[in-house]
């Protein structure tokens, strides 16, 4: 994967929302900030740093960018193209593969939790709404 290397400066687009791209990225150096929303309804969700990635759920999915991501300064990733490289590299990386899974059990856990609190708020406001 040494030739999988790609850099970017400060404040350049890496993924931009809606793009039909399949790359996960691995951030070698630097920092990243995860983004979502569009023109003046943006927030930043997280910011990565050395050995976090991003990108996992189009190379699983085959859908579209769900958010943009922006490089903080300047950073160095190595990119993985298709599902077949993943295997391969978590396969040498036994250590990187167990931090993923933790990882995506982590943001899988955060996403129901703002599921149920959306959820939780829809149902008071057709309580208040039923007179």
């Amino acid at each position: 994967m040494s030739k999988n290397i790609m850099y970017f400066q400060n404040a350049e687009n890496i993924i931009k929302a809606g793009q039909l791209e399949h790359r996960m990225y691995i951030i070698l150096d630097g920092e990243v900030s995860i983004i979502l929303g569009d023109g003046d309804n943006q927030i930043v969700v997280a910011r990565l740093t050395k050995g976090d990635f991003f990108g996992e759920i189009s190379l699983f999915t085959n859908t579209p960018r769900s958010a943009t991501v922006r490089s903080i300064g300047d950073v160095k990733l190595a990119y993985i193209d298709n599902v077949t490289q993943l295997k391969a590299f978590l396969l040498k990386n036994p250590q990187f593969a167990a931090k993923m899974v933790h990882i995506l059990a982590q943001r899988l856990a955060k996403t129901d939790e703002i599921l149920i609190g959306k959820i939780s708020e829809l149902n008071r406001v057709k309580e208040t709404q039923v007179v």
